[in-house]
């Protein structure tokens, strides 16, 4: 019996698995599409012709930007978005100032708390009155079926679809990520990476932000920092008509007609509107107190919104996901006059045209190979550009795997790319970060009784009671899925407290160009996922988005990467081995590698400073010292892991 029961268990796998594949007949799924559509409220709160909208200083901008523009001499205003309170203050504001649509796209939409906040505002601005348009790529949003059930049975003027769904599901559980893997891995691998939020077609938000609590400083243990950008002007119009493309793809599936939200539908009808009780709510109370309050967004998003020219917008259509010719064509076609050329060779031709300076910020530093071949290319001219790169370092990233592989080609970046690499800390002593009533999971102080109760605690949870302030537990929720970012969980660390990990999307070309974006210059925006960006070329805009990407390799923010120290005998040979070993595909084994991180100290003839240094200066070394590898990381049997990804790994990155 015993033998037979490892044949069992996989034959009861296996069963299961094909009863989750199991479709339902085109006459079951039209029935629950019809549960769903009859049950749309067609009620409309309000009658006037505004929606009921709130009064907004940021729509009245972006009309006024709108109204002076010309064909000939086309206006717009910019803000970048650093804050992450502020980013979702924004976002919330601007759909409750809706008077007619809003446009949603995003890659992750938890169910955490900003993320039902965010919904929250969606549905009300649909019972106003305002046509909603909700698109989330299939791999990491909404982590219920009832969720989806629940929005696409709620109101007329809410439609939610789901992009490039793989076994006709809206949520893939981890078995059904297995059998996704094995039968469909080509279309599984390629997701819409875009985010993008457009009000009534006047202003637009692009960016790395995602919905859910890291991205907008309300984790309780981790944090992204991160970077969108506000825009108001002619270009909207370009985003407004990528999002339609996208809608209108056939990859875009209303989430009512995908089989487990059908299913769901037919046997339990529309279930109530979707709301989950704040894990945070003074948190929330205290951001929505800032929503109407004139003073507020006018200082923090108008006043500071700077008048640019040279305005594009770059975005990928979705027949970069075709597998014919003739895929997506009708949707290409709705928007062929506008300028959305492949946003990765749009970039790369930025990057081509640079004479002085690039500054590069992604957060995971693997690269494609026409990349790679790129900046081969401009470190060989008589004159190349110094190229100035804002990353993770393994103690700040959520992506192991993906810092494995660019640990692997530090060598390559260093000394054939010319790279001066400043990797991110993961507790930066001057990141645009809040501690404070709107951000960073707090509320008020226990009582002393209690905290003296609770034991010391961690140094994280010292450090917030030394400024009256205590931790929330992290989201129940948490992540939405595995695959979610590009591997995972931050390392551990040797200390605790409340760290942060770089996603933002940022270049900036000789001071004269400055693009925000989704796309990490990595091989999956390369060839997998669709991306988009603004790229603005105008001085005063480039000049305040470099600030802020330098602000991000300060020494007090990040680790420089410089070359080690040679070795005291046969150093040449040491070289030769760690050169070798690294272009090996596999069996990259050699454990030295060329280079490591350096903090910066200051001390005698190193005073204090905020440019980030040159690992090639004469007198790097002085002001430098090493700190190992994998500094503030509590390595562990982690060594073992970046080694294995190292030595066996490279094959994984054009999927990274």
């Amino acid at each position: 019996m015993s033998r037979r029961s490892p044949g069992r268990a996989l034959a009861g796998l296996l069963a299961l698995l094909l009863a989750g594949c199991a479709t339902l007949s085109p006459q079951q799924r039209s029935a629950a599409a019809d549960v769903a559509t009859s049950a749309r409220s067609t009620q409309v709160d309000c009658a006037r012709a505004d929606a009921c909208a709130l009064p907004s200083p940021l729509l009245a901008m972006a009309r006024d930007t709108l109204a002076a523009s010309t064909a000939a001499a086309p206006r717009h205003r910019a803000l970048i978005l650093d804050d992450a309170p502020d980013a979702l203050l924004a976002r919330v504001h601007l759909i409750r100032a809706a008077q007619r649509s809003i446009d949603l796209q995003t890659y992750i939409f938890d169910e955490d708390d900003a993320a039902q906040l965010v919904l929250d505002e969606l549905q009300a601005a649909a019972f106003r009155g305002v046509k909603v348009r909700i698109l989330i790529d299939q791999l990491a949003a909404l982590r219920k079926v009832e969720t989806l059930a629940a929005l696409s049975s709620l109101h007329a003027n809410l439609g939610l679809r789901v992009y490039n769904p793989v076994l006709d599901r809206a949520r893939l559980s981890l078995p059904m990520y297995a059998v996704a893997a094995a039968c469909c891995w080509g279309q599984l691998n390629r997701r819409m990476h875009n985010k993008l939020l457009v009000v009534d077609g006047a202003v637009g938000i692009v960016g790395g932000r995602n919905y859910q609590d890291d991205y907008y400083d309300w984790g309780g243990e981790f944090n992204f920092r991160d970077r969108d950008l506000l825009l108001a002007g002619p270009a909207v119009a370009d985003m407004v008509a990528n999002f339609d493309a996208f809608w209108a793809s056939k990859r875009s599936v209303p989430a009512e007609r995908l089989g487990d939200v059908a299913r769901y539908l037919r046997e339990h009808g529309p279930p109530p509107a979707p709301h989950h009780v704040f894990h945070n709510p003074a948190r929330v109370r205290a951001l929505l107190a800032e929503v109407a309050d004139d003073a507020v967004l006018r200082t923090r998003f108008v006043a500071p919104a700077l008048p640019v020219q040279g305005v594009r917008f770059l975005a990928d259509l979705p027949n970069k996901h075709r597998l014919d010719a003739t895929d997506d064509a009708t949707s290409a076609t709705s928007v062929a006059t506008q300028a959305t050329s492949d946003t990765s060779h749009g970039l790369r031709g930025l990057i081509t045209g640079a004479d002085r300076e690039i500054l590069l910020q992604t957060p995971y530093l693997v690269l494609s190979k026409p990349a790679q071949a790129l900046f081969r290319e401009l470190r060989q001219r008589p004159q190349p550009p110094r190229v100035l790169v804002s990353t993770n370092s393994l103690a700040a990233t959520d992506a192991f795997i993906a810092y494995a592989l660019s640990y692997k080609y530090k060598r390559r970046y260093l000394r054939d790319f010319g790279f001066e690499i400043h990797e991110f800390k993961p507790f930066p002593a001057d990141a645009p970060f809040e501690l404070g009533a709107t951000g960073a999971g707090l509320q008020e102080a226990e009582p002393p009784a209690a905290s003296a109760r609770a034991g010391a605690g961690s140094l994280r949870d010292r450090q917030l009671a030394e400024r009256g302030l205590r931790s929330e537990p992290a989201s129940e929720a948490g992540r939405p899925s595995p695959f979610a970012s590009s591997g995972g969980l931050p390392v551990r660390l040797k200390r605790a407290g409340l760290r942060m990990g770089m996603h933002a999307k940022s270049l900036v070309i000789d001071g004269r160009i400055g693009v925000v974006g989704t796309h990490n210059f990595d091989p999956r925006g390369d060839r997998l996922n669709t991306e988009s960006a603004v790229v603005i070329a105008d001085p005063g805009f480039a000049a305040a988005l470099a600030a802020s990407i330098r602000r991000d390799m300060a020494p007090a923010n990040a680790w420089t990467i410089g070359r080690r120290d040679d070795a005291p005998i046969f150093s040449g040979i040491e070289y030769n081995l760690s050169k070798l070993s690294e272009r090996m595909p596999v069996f990259d084994l050699w454990p030295y590698k060329y280079a490591t991180s350096y903090e910066y100290v200051p001390g005698p003839g190193c005073p204090p400073t905020v440019e980030p240094p040159s690992p090639f200066a004469p007198g790097f070394r002085r002001c430098n010292q090493p700190v190992g590898d994998f500094p503030e990381v509590d390595i562990g049997l982690k060594w073992l892991g970046v080694r294995a990804f190292t030595a066996f790994g490279s094959g994984l990155s054009p999927i990274l």
